[in-house]
């Protein structure tokens, strides 16, 4: 039974530690799971009993690198909250750390569990500027359209035609979504 905060949490921190510092010290392709348990001050079979194998560890590390640490900022309307969010969620996916931790979070996950958590960021992160908008008496489309005509495209582009992505794709993005939804 895993406590919270107990010893499970401390392993897990010493060992996402470990691996972000050992990431920038000696690169991802030098990584093993026995340099990072030495670093992390756990055996190596402590990291394969809980995470598997090297590439189910990049990935846990990865969703937790991609978790939004604040909300979204209110620029007082929903176009100009989403069109502020989809411009950040582009600069921060299409980085070249966002995108080999989107490659990371997706490579280690057989059961799609760490793509479900992404997404789940992202639809929390919209479900607020959403919420936001109704209390101001805005008419808004579903979080899920929101998903389907915004991020969907972009992660499409990140992912497969990360050339030329701008801040301009991601108002256009937003601007066609008000069009076909709330214009």
């Amino acid at each position: 039974m895993v406590r919270p905060g107990g010893r499970s949490t401390r392993v897990q921190q010493a060992v996402h530690t470990a691996t972000q510092e050992l990431m920038a010290e000696v690169g991802r392709d030098a990584l093993t799971v026995p340099l990072i348990a030495t670093r992390a001050g756990v055996t190596p079979s402590t990291i394969y009993r809980r995470w598997g194998d090297l590439r189910e560890l990049l990935s846990d590390v990865a969703v937790e690198r991609l978790r939004p640490e604040t909300e979204p900022e209110d620029h007082g309307t929903l176009a100009a909250d989403l069109a502020a969010w989809a411009e950040q969620f582009l600069d921060e996916m299409n980085s070249p750390p966002g995108r080999a931790y989107t490659r990371d979070a997706l490579l280690g996950d057989p059961d799609g569990t760490n793509a479900g958590q992404c997404s789940d960021y992202a639809a929390e992160q919209i479900g607020i500027i959403v919420a936001r908008a109704d209390r101001r008496g805005e008419s808004t489309p579903d979080v899920e359209v929101i998903l389907d005509r915004v991020v969907a495209p972009m992660m499409y582009r990140i992912l497969f035609r990360p050339d030329g992505l701008s801040a301009d794709y991601a108002h256009r993005l937003v601007d066609d979504l008000f069009a076909a939804h709330i214009g």
